[in-house]
């Protein structure tokens, strides 16, 4: 298979990205900033919305949002403390501080609609294109990639952006033997008013993780009380429940469909008083339904020498470290950054994707080793101890749980570090710094 040559200044690359989800917008962000590149975005939904309710915010999102200039368009409720509690006899088993950080890099609860919001307003008018479903790829060689989208129009480029999210259809053509399946986790997800529950302090004091013997209740605000007045201000209930993924046939992927009041309630009837009337909150037909799926990890996250695959699709691991965002956006950041010194060196596009490979490919290595470590760890903590009380399997996960401070590589990145750091590998004997 062909490249598309070098990737001369005065040659403009036409570039696709497909889909509209924060890897999207933030890869045309990225990419609109540099000279001679021509890009459309093609979204398959008619409008751009946001399923599910809040998003984390922390150091590494930050950092990137600074980047693509959006910071000061993200507002959200500042996470000054997280409480854990047994969520059966909401027993305080747990917690967190304030980080250590400087106060405009510190976590925030946002709702999804306000990054979203944030990023379409740094896109350039004319990008976007929805309704556009993208239904296949054909390698063109030495003229690009063809799309044609379920409408019957046809689009060529000289590099296709596959930020489709797990169920990524531009994966599916450069990686036709990669499965996702269902991980045995449902999450159910609805935004309530705050003045709903304010009668109940344990639910108002911070945001808070109720766990059970199956799966656990996240309850966190998501709004700025300098920006948003009391009477409107939100509170997001994320409720998972995990069941072991053999003895579930047939699951099909749901990702925002509606979920009765019946069906979500019916998960958490053994928590506390307090978490139950929580949940009740919500009016019917509010709450959405998302389950989990997961993928091997990919070799690599290119193809055809003119392919790239962003967030979700490049490394599905459906939410495993709640910064898919962050994630999404490093990966177009550094993508710009690659195509920039390809450009400088005069060197094809094949260049480009393989130093974003290099960069990328070994972080997401780290994550599915890191999972892989601490599924271990839970069998054998199982074979050990097969009659432990859920009590002594608390105790131990909080134990264990080290916050964020426990993953600096993930919840402290600096992307712009990153990229420094490779080129400074580039420039020193032997490529070591």
């Amino acid at each position: 298979m062909g490249d598309a040559g070098p990737l001369e200044e005065t040659k403009t690359l036409k570039v696709a990205v497909i889909g509209g989800g924060p890897a999207g917008l933030g890869a045309a962000i990225a990419l609109s900033k540099l000279p001679d590149v021509e890009i459309s975005l093609f979204e398959r939904a008619k409008e751009l919305r946001e399923f599910g309710a809040g998003i984390r915010i922390g150091y590494n999102c930050w950092r990137v949002l600074e980047l693509l200039g959006v910071a000061d368009r993200v507002k959200g409720h500042h996470k000054t403390s997280t409480i854990h509690r047994n969520g059966l006899t909401g027993e305080k088993v747990g917690g967190t501080s304030v980080a250590n950080l400087p106060i405009k890099y510190q976590p925030r609860r946002v709702r999804r609609t306000r990054l979203q919001s944030a990023l379409i307003s740094k896109v350039p008018p004319g990008v976007i294109q929805l309704n556009k479903k993208l239904a296949s790829l054909e390698d063109l060689d030495t003229e690009g990639v063809r799309l044609t989208f379920q409408d019957g129009t046809i689009h060529t480029a000289d590099l296709v952006v596959g930020a489709d999210g797990i169920r990524s259809v531009v994966r599916d053509h450069i990686f036709p033997d990669h499965k996702i399946r269902f991980t045995g986790t449902t999450i159910w997800r609805v935004l309530i008013p705050v003045t709903s529950v304010a009668h109940i302090p344990e639910l108002t004091v911070s945001t808070s993780w109720w766990h059970g013997s199956t799966g656990h209740v996240y309850h966190s605000f998501v709004d700025d009380p300098e920006e948003v007045p009391y009477e409107a201000r939100m509170m997001e209930i994320a409720a998972r429940n995990v069941v072991d993924p053999e003895t579930v046939n047939g699951k099909t992927f749901s990702w925002g469909v509606p979920a009765t009041k019946e069906r979500v309630e019916s998960h958490f009837v053994s928590y506390d008083s307090r978490i139950r009337e929580l949940l009740s909150k919500p009016q019917e037909g509010q709450w959405k339904e998302f389950s989990a799926f997961a993928g091997p990890r990919l070799e690599k996250l290119t193809g055809w020498n003119k392919v790239v695959l962003l967030g979700d699709a490049s490394h599905p691991l459906s939410g495993a470290f709640g910064s898919g965002a962050a994630f999404a956006l490093e990966d177009g950041w550094i993508l710009a950054r690659a195509i920039e010194y390809a450009r400088s060196k005069s060197e094809p596009l094949e260049k480009a994707l393989e130093v974003f490979d290099d960069i990328r490919s070994p972080y997401y290595l780290r994550m599915y080793q890191y999972l892989d470590e601490q599924k271990a760890k839970v069998v054998g903590a199982k074979k050990s101890n097969p009659d432990a009380t859920f009590e002594s399997n608390l105790a131990a996960r909080m134990q264990a749980f080290g916050g964020e401070d426990a993953l600096p590589w993930i919840y402290r990145n600096d992307i712009e570090d990153v990229w420094k750091t490779y080129l400074r590998k580039q420039s020193t004997p032997n490529g070591v710094c």
